[in-house]
């Protein structure tokens, strides 16, 4: 049965065992080796040492995303980034193949990539380069490296990768299914996770601090800012339950400036309200801001001031990290030049913002408030229906579509809530199934679409939100009718 405890050693080690025997890559894994590799890594090149330090010195970090099939490659994509582009992060983006498990797959991508001489995965297959592969890759940098992947079942990933000496790992039970997998229980993907979660809570009991970020922009299609961050605040308690220390928060940019920033001003207060305690007061807790995570124009002019607007945001916002968009984003895998153009178009903006402050206190508190508002009412009916236990709760929950994602593909997501922007472009809640949102919290809701409604001279319907979906993609951020 799902149950937030933390996995004994007996119960852990026969997992492993398994685990480890699913590819020939993982045969022969030893913890103290993966421990002797991340104690050897230097301290500037510790992920959440470098977060740590960006939330005490208020400062914003830079990640983008990038990941190609073959060593050598990968290997120079990434300097490439550190260099030209100036990130103060890296990742190592997993293939397609390796997020669904599917290692024989991604061998045969491998072996077509060497034989084109281009990558023909749409990212690094960690798992079947193995150990000694992986720690070429991290050797060969000197910015802190993030594996960031989309897997329901990441075990065999973690092993080999912090093995290999990756300081953070992105994901989660719930964010790495709901919006990315089809047909995988939530509990069986969940059960995975707290894996995952308990190989970093091993290493942070031999004194080694690997930070975890679970996936905060979900679907990326208007995600109302409550709805990410329950679950980002379910993943982060199940991760602190295994003994995870170094987390990070993330939310992804739904357009409107005061609501952006609110949700992560909100954000920021949450974790600390729900995830110091259990953490004993240990958990060092940051957060990350995700450019706009939906359609983006196809023009590159265009594409550049959605970039912009998202710095402007995490400018005045003041979050640990961005993950930095590239003006290809509409047209496929970018290149490595379209992603250091995306790394200094939000350093330059972030520049010009270092000394200014936004005059909208009052009204960014109080959408702070009910978006604080929002995330107590769905907790409050997780812990109900898990019995206090927030493992069993977010289980129940998605079952009773009391936790709902738009858009999701999962079969076990209820798929009931449509999100809408109101007249001003703040994401709002149109229908929300079972969300369990107070009457006042839903009049609020429905007074601000009725705003839209009398400007548009139109009923609010599921129309207006799929012109909202792909507004932005159009030059706009409301879809208003021509």
């Amino acid at each position: 049965m799902t149950e937030n405890r933390c996995l004994s050693d007996d119960a852990f080690d026969t997992q492993r065992d398994a685990v480890l025997n699913t590819w020939p890559t993982g045969a022969g894994i030893r913890f103290e080796d993966g421990l002797a590799a991340q104690r050897d890594i230097p301290p500037d090149k510790s992920f959440a040492a470098a977060m740590k330090t960006a939330r005490e010195q208020n400062r914003i970090l830079l990640q983008p995303r990038a990941g190609v099939a073959l060593i050598e490659e990968h290997v120079k994509l990434l300097k490439y980034l550190e260099q030209e582009g100036g990130a103060d992060l890296l990742p190592t983006t997993i293939d397609a193949y390796t997020r669904q498990n599917r290692y024989e797959e991604a061998e045969r991508g491998i072996e077509r990539s060497r034989q084109a001489g281009t990558s023909l995965l749409n990212g690094f297959p960690a798992v079947n380069h193995g150990v000694a592969g992986c720690r070429q890759v991290v050797e060969a940098v000197a910015a802190p490296v993030q594996v960031r992947h989309g897997t329901p079942d990441a075990r065999l990933l973690a092993e080999i990768t912090l093995a290999a000496g990756f300081t953070s790992f992105e994901g989660g039970g719930i964010s790495y299914n709901i919006p990315y997998a089809k047909k995988v229980p939530l509990a069986q993907s969940i059960a995975a996770w707290q894996y995952v979660d308990r190989l970093v809570g091993r290493y942070e009991a031999h004194g080694v601090r690997i930070n975890r970020e679970p996936f905060g922009p979900l679907t990326g299609t208007l995600v109302p800012p409550f709805v990410s961050h329950a679950i980002g605040l379910i993943e982060g308690l199940l991760a602190i339950e295994q003994g995870v220390r170094s987390l990070t928060l993330g939310y992804g940019q739904a357009g409107n400036l005061t609501q952006d920033i609110a949700a992560l001003l909100s954000l920021k207060e949450l974790a600390d309200d729900y995830l110091l305690e259990p953490s004993g007061g240990e958990a060092e807790l940051t957060t990350v801001f995700h450019q706009w995570m939906g359609g983006f124009p196809e023009d590159e002019a265009k594409a550049f001031s959605v970039i912009c607007w998202g710095s402007v945001a995490a400018g005045f916002a003041r979050p640990q990290k961005i993950i930095v968009k590239t003006p290809h984003e509409a047209m496929g895998i970018p290149t490595r030049e379209a992603n250091a153009q995306g790394l200094k178009t939000t350093r330059q903006i972030l520049s010009m913002l270092a000394e200014q402050t936004l005059d909208d206190a009052g009204r960014i508190r109080r959408e702070a408030d009910l978006i604080k508002r929002e995330v107590a009412n769905l907790m409050k009916a997780v812990l109900a229906l898990g019995e206090g236990d927030v493992a069993r709760g977010a289980v129940a929950a998605f079952e009773a579509g009391v936790l709902d994602v738009p858009f999701a593909p999962s079969v076990h997501n209820a798929g009931k809530i449509i999100p809408i922007r109101d007249n001003e472009g703040f994401l709002r809640v149109f229908a929300k199934g079972a969300l369990p949102l107070d009457d006042e919290v839903m009049a609020y809701h429905r007074e601000r679409i009725r705003e839209r409604e009398e400007a548009e001279g139109r009923p609010a319907s599921f129309q207006m939100v799929t012109d909202d979906i792909y507004a932005i993609s159009k030059g706009k951020l409301i879809g208003r009718p021509r």
